[in-house]
Parts: C-alpha cells; sequence; structure tokens
C-alpha cells in the first residue's frame, strides 16, 4: 500500500534556515509561506519543510492558528509518525530514566528534548499522565497512547488538558481516560525518603512536580533540625523532603486546601504530621502576617507559579519575583537558608537573580548564593531551544 503524499511547506527567503538545521525546533507564522493551501491545513497537519530554494529540511507538524506554526518533529522524516515512530521515541526516553531512576515514577516524555514538540508525559508506576499540548499530539494521542502502553508496560493512561500550551493552540480543555481506570484515591510516591500525594485526575497539571526533586534533596541537607516554612507549598514538595532530611517543624503555605490537605496527610504517612503544620490563604498576605509575629525559620523556600511565562509578562513577574525575596528574606534566622524558585522561561538565571538579590537587599540582608539548581535529568534541556530549560532555583545563606 503506497504512503499518502505529504504536503508541503515552505519557508521565506529571509527565514532563519540554518537555525532549523542546527536544531532549533520551532518555525513562526511570520518565517513562513502562507498561501491558501497552507493557510487551510488543518491544525496538527503533518507536512514536510523546504527551505526557500525548495531543499527538504524534514518532517514538521504545522498549527497554521498558532505562533509556533511549524515544530519540527524528525529531520530526516519522509512519513507521517506511526505507532512504530513513536514506539522508537518512547523507548529512546525510557532508557534515560530506567538508568536514572530505580523506580519508575519521573518525567518519561518532556517535549522537544525528547523528540515530541509539546508532549509531556509523567509516569507514576503502572499509571501515565499525557499531556499533548500541541495540535498534532492530540491528532496522533492513539498511537501515542498504544506505543506508550507497549514500551512500558503501563496499565492506565490519562490525558490531562489543562496545560497552557492548549489554548494556544486552539485546543479543548476537556481530560479523558484514555486506557484503564483512573485511581480512586490520590496515589503515593516515594521521592528523597519522603512521602507525597498525588492527585493524577483532579491536581495541578499532572498532579506532582517531579521536577524539583534533585532540589528538593538538596533543601534537605539543609534542614537538619530546622525550623522550616515551604511557600507556595502545593502539595508539600520541599516541607515533606525537609521533615524526612530531620527537620525540627514544617509549615507549609499554599493558596490550595485541596493540596494542603494531600500534604497533611503525606505528613502523616511519614510519621512525621505532629512536625506539620499548614496554612491556607495568599502566600504574601501569609507572609506579611508571620512578620507582624516576628516569625523566623532556620530554612524558608519560595517555590511560586509562573509570574513570567511570557515576554511581555516579565518586567511585571520580576517585580512579583523581587517581592517575594523581600518578604521572605524577612522571615529567616540570622545565617539560615533562603530559596528562590523560578518555572518562568521568559526570566532567565541573570534577571531572576537579579530580581531576588534587590528583594534581599531591600530586605536590609545580605546574601551568600550558595547552590543553583535546575530542573531534574528526567527534564532534559534542550540546548537549542532556550525554554526548555525553565526552572531555576537559588539557595541562599543570609
Amino acid at each position: 500500500m503506497t504512503e499518502p503524499l505529504l504536503p508541503t511547506v515552505r519557508l521565506k527567503p529571509k527565514a532563519n534556515a540554518r537555525a532549523v538545521r542546527r536544531g532549533f525546533p520551532w518555525v513562526f507564522a511570520n518565517e513562513m509561506v502562507v498561501d491558501r493551501r497552507t493557510g487551510a491545513l488543518p491544525p496538527g497537519s503533518v507536512a514536510l519543510l523546504e527551505d526557500a530554494e525548495r531543499t527538504p529540511m524534514g518532517l514538521v507538524a504545522v498549527n497554521p492558528a498558532s505562533k509556533i506554526m511549524c515544530r519540527m518533529l524528525d529531520p530526516a522524516g519522509t512519513q507521517a509518525p506511526d505507532k512504530a515512530w513513536f514506539a522508537e521515541r518512547i523507548s529512546h526516553a525510557l532508557a534515560l530514566r530506567t538508568r536514572l531512576f530505580d523506580t519508575p515514577y519521573y518525567r518519561l516524555i518532556h517535549a522537544e528534548a525528547d523528540g515530541l514538540p509539546g508532549v509531556i508525559i509523567d509516569r507514576f508506576g503502572d499509571l501515565a499522565v499525557v499531556q499533548p499540548n500541541a495540535a498534532w499530539a492530540d491528532l496522533y494521542l492513539e498511537a501515542m497512547v498504544e506505543a506508550l502502553v507497549d514500551v512500558t508496560g503501563v496499565t492506565t493512561v490519562l490525558k490531562n488538558a489543562g496545560g497552557r500550551g492548549r489554548t494556544l493552540e486552539g485546543l479543548d480543555d476537556v481530560d479523558a481516560v484514555l486506557v484503564g481506570t483512573a485511581p480512586a484515591a490520590p496515589l503515593p510516591v516515594r521521592m528523597n525518603d519522603a512521602t507525597y500525594l498525588a492527585d493524577v485526575t483532579g491536581g495541578q497539571k499532572t498532579g506532582l512536580f517531579f521536577d524539583q526533586r534533585s532540589n528538593h534533596a538538596f533543601a534537605a541537607r539543609l534542614a537538619g533540625g530546622a525550623r522550616v516554612l515551604d511557600v507556595f507549598s502545593h502539595v508539600g514538595g520541599f516541607a515533606l523532603a525537609a521533615l524526612a532530611g530531620g527537620a525540627e517543624s514544617a509549615l507549609a503555605v499554599d493558596g490550595s486546601a485541596p493540596a494542603l490537605a494531600l500534604a497533611s496527610d503525606a505528613a502523616a504517612q511519614m510519621a512525621a504530621g505532629d512536625r506539620f503544620a499548614t496554612r491556607q490563604g495568599d502566600a504574601f498576605d501569609v507572609m506579611m502576617g508571620l512578620a507582624e509575629e516576628d516569625a523566623r525559620f532556620d530554612l524558608v523556600i519560595c517555590d511560586p507559579p509562573a509570574f513570567a511565562p511570557s515576554k511581555p509578562a516579565l518586567e511585571k513577574g520580576l517585580r512579583a519575583y523581587e517581592r517575594v525575596a523581600r518578604l521572605s528574606a524577612g522571615l529567616v534566622q540570622e545565617g539560615g537558608y533562603l530559596v528562590l524558585c523560578s518555572c518562568s522561561h521568559a526570566a532567565d538565571l541573570t534577571v531572576f537573580t537579579g530580581a531576588c538579590l534587590r528583594g534581599i537587599g531591600r530586605a536590609g540582608r545580605r546574601a551568600q548564593l550558595v547552590h543553583t539548581g535546575f530542573a531534574g535529568p528526567d527534564h532534559p534541556l534542550m540546548p537549542q531551544l532556550a525554554e526548555s530549560g525553565y526552572l531555576k532555583a537559588l539557595f541562599f545563606r543570609l
């Protein structure tokens, strides 16, 4: 049976073809020749990309409705993805995670860096949560999931449609059970000698943030005998790791009552419930309230949501990071430690560090930077794509 011919799409003469050939995985709409035929391609269509001289450049996913009009799927590809194509990429990704981790709890697919643009897959033992955050991934979801089950042996696959990328791609926000049966209760996950509870059906993103694992571990090394404050705690990420590391006490602050309830349940499962407390509310308000109480902690961690998710939001986001640093620095005991995190790819390490230092200085504190952390190795960096290196964690001694 002859494979159907794929459509071709073409770069404008002034587009940066060299960057694409060197591995940059995106082509923006203003770099493309968009005639009536190209503009009419359904979102998620797979096509062959050519440069302005009609030299083939690879297999791309096309979405004429998105600013990122083309995503590189395979520089050597000429045929649409099928189950075997997905299986090859998932197997390649699995080999890295199997080498890194003793148990199958990790990010299995980290989008472009693992060769599946816009696709996130987090694994929780026999269950996987898929975020198809690009139109092409939605279109080829069935073949992808079949390959995922065959390669990994997972028995349950959930679709999480809450990603910001889906909105930008014009996709729905409907979650689904794709394989098996959704769990009736949160899943226990062991990391860094702590227990976490992942709500994979109703929680934030895929239910748990694996990216901070190595930063949790470093914080735990600072936590022995310490009074710990974990602000923007979600399900207790840093607080529970600190308790496992021997903290005297940990206070978790978050706006989500359900997330804090999961953290409390997890602390109880760790037999650390008597050392764990929570405060639900706006993080800025809680930090100001703690300052009024003259509260002090040996280790303070702030891991807020992305205040600068895009370049237009950068200036406002940096002011928010500076304010976090100022309020939290005032809560750190002399000689104690302050951990400030950012998951905003628009705020690179240099500008984020500058915002943190301004905030610490405005609090009247002086700081040593003792460690800089990034996302764990199950979140590999695609060197050509700065956006894949989004996570920063700065460890200061005040």
